[in-house]
C-alpha cells in the first residue's frame, strides 16, 4: 500500500526537526491553540450576544451536523483532490470566516442567522481537514514512524486542549471574546503559511483520480464502502473499536461536570485542575507513543487493549470515590489510556488502505465515530441525569472494557492469519 521502504527504526520525536513533517506539526500546533482559544471564545461571544443558553447550544449542533451528513461524499472529492492544497485552502476559508464573525459585528452588520450561517460554513470545511491530515501522514514519514507521527499529530490537539482554554479566558477578560476571535483567525493563516513549503509525493492519487475520471461519485462512494464493510475486510473491525472507543469516552468530559459537583462537592477551579489533569495524561501518552519504538500490528493492538482495559477500570473505580485528589490521579490514568487508540488505529489504516481510497475510508471512520459520540453523549447524559453520575461512569468504564475485548480478539486474529501465512513459507 505505501511507497516507502520499511525501517525498523522510528525518529520519534526527532520528526519535529525534519522540514516537512516538522512544518506540519508546528502548524498544527498553532492552529490547534487557535481551536482552543475558539472553543471558550466563540461560546461566550455567541452567549454575549444572545442572552441565551439554547442558543449558544445551537453552536455544538451546528458543529457535529456537517461530519454525520457530508463526511463520506466528502471523502470521493478528497481522494482527488491534493491533501496539501486542501489543508491550505481549508485553514485560509477558516481565518477568514472566522475573521468575518468579529469585522461583521464590529461594523453592526451582524444578525444571529447570519453568524450561524458562518459556523456552519466553517464546520463544513473543518469536516475536510482532520482526513486531509491523517492522509497525508503516510506522504511525509517512513512505514515505521507512523504510529510515532500520528501520536505527535495528536499531541498537538492536547496541546491545545491545555493551552488553548486557559489563555481564551485571560484574553476574554483582557481584550473581549471578539478581539480572541481575530487572534483565532491569526492561527488558522499561520498554519497555512507553514503548508504552502512542505512537499508530498501524491504522484499515486493523482494517476488513480486520473484512470478514474469516467466513474460516477456514487460508485466511487460505494467502492469506498465496500472496502471498510466486506466480507474480507480488515477495515471493519477497526471501525468497531473506534466506535467503541468514541461512544465510551465522547461522554465523559460531560458527565464529569456533574460527578465534579454531585459527587466530589467541588466549585469550578478545582473542576478545571481535573480536566487539566484529563489533558496531561493525554499530552503523556502521546509523548510515549512518539518515542517508543512499534513492531508488528499485533503488538500495538496490544498496547490499545492494556490502554482501554486500564482506562475502564480507572473509570468504574472514579465512579466508586468522592475525594477530589484520588480522582484527580484516575482522570490523568483515564487520559493516558484513552490517548493511545487513535495513533495505533490511524496507522494501521494508512498501512492497509491503498492512497487512492483513504479519504473515503478516513471520511466513513469519522462519520461512525460521530454517530457513535452522539449516541454515547445522549445515552449516558440522560444515565447521569436519571441515575446518577456515579452510574454513567461505571457505564463509560464498561464500554471501554468491551473495547478492549474487542480489540484483543482482533490481535489474536491477526496473530492466527499471520502464522497461517507464514507456515507454507516455512515448510
Amino acid at each position: 500500500m505505501r511507497s516507502h521502504p520499511p525501517h525498523d527504526r522510528s525518529r520519534g520525536w526527532q520528526l519535529v526537526t525534519t522540514r516537512n513533517f516538522g512544518l506540519l506539526w508546528w502548524g498544527q500546533v498553532t492552529s490547534q491553540i487557535g481551536e482552543g482559544l475558539n472553543k471558550v471564545a466563540l461560546l461566550w461571544f455567541v452567549y454575549e450576544l444572545t442572552g441565551s443558553a439554547l442558543k449558544m447550544t445551537m453552536v455544538g449542533l451546528l458543529q457535529t451536523v456537517p461530519p454525520l451528513v457530508f463526511g463520506p461524499l466528502i471523502g470521493v472529492y478528497l481522494d482527488r483532490l491534493s491533501k496539501k492544497r486542501v489543508m491550505m485552502w481549508v485553514d485560509a476559508i477558516r481565518s477568514v470566516l472566522t475573521f468575518l464573525i468579529p469585522a461583521l459585528y464590529a461594523a453592526d452588520l451582524l444578525t444571529l442567522p447570519g453568524l450561524y450561517v458562518l459556523i456552519f460554513a466553517t464546520s463544513v470545511v473543518s469536516t475536510v481537514f482532520g482526513p486531509a491530515l491523517v492522509s497525508s501522514v503516510p506522504l511525509l514519514v517512513r512505514e515505521a514512524e507512523l504510529v510515532s507521527a500520528n501520536a505527535l499529530i495528536q499531541g498537538t490537539n492536547n496541546i491545545g486542549m491545555l493551552i488553548g482554554p486557559a489563555v481564551s479566558g485571560l484574553m476574554i477578560a483582557l481584550i473581549g471574546a471578539d478581539n480572541v476571535l481575530y487572534v483565532n483567525s491569526l492561527t488558522f493563516l499561520i498554519s497555512t503559511i507553514c503548508l504552502i513549503p512542505i512537499r508530498m509525493d501524491e504522484r499515486l492519487q493523482k494517476s488513480v483520480s486520473d484512470t478514474g475520471a469516467s466513474v460516477t461519485i456514487f460508485q466511487e462512494l460505494m467502492t469506498g464502502f465496500r472496502f471498510v464493510f466486506g466480507n474480507q475486510s480488515t477495515i471493519f473491525p477497526l471501525a468497531v473499536i473506534s466506535a467503541l472507543y468514541n461512544l465510551g469516552t465522547s461522554a465523559f468530559v460531560f458527565v464529569l461536570p456533574v460527578y465534579a459537583k454531585e459527587l466530589l462537592q467541588v466549585g469550578p477551579v478545582q473542576l478545571g485542575w481535573i480536566w487539566s489533569a484529563l489533558g496531561i495524561g493525554m499530552l503523556v501518552a502521546s509523548t510515549w507513543l512518539a518515542w517508543r519504538r512499534h513492531c508488528d500490528p499485533q503488538h500495538r493492538l496490544r498496547i490499545v487493549v492494556r490502554g482501554m482495559t486500564l482506562g475502564g477500570l480507572a473509570l468504574c473505580t472514579l465512579g466508586l470515590l468522592e475525594t477530589p485528589l484520588i480522582a484527580g490521579a484516575l482522570v490523568v490514568i483515564v487520559g493516558g489510556s484513552t490517548a493511545v487508540l487513535n495513533p495505533v488505529v490511524w496507522a494501521l489504516l494508512q498501512e492497509q488502505t491503498p492512497s487512492h481510497l483513504m479519504g473515503r475510508v478516513l471520511t466513513t471512520f469519522s462519520t461512525g465515530s460521530m454517530a457513535a459520540a452522539m449516541a454515547g453523549m445522549t445515552g449516558f447524559g440522560f444515565v447521569a441525569d436519571t441515575v446518577g453520575p456515579a452510574a454513567s461512569l461505571i457505564g463509560l468504564g464498561l464500554v471501554l472494557l468491551l473495547t478492549a475485548v474487542v480489540a484483543l480478539q482482533i490481535a489474536r486474529h491477526t496473530t492466527a492469519r499471520h502464522a497461517a501465512a507464514m507456515s507454507p513459507a516455512v515448510s
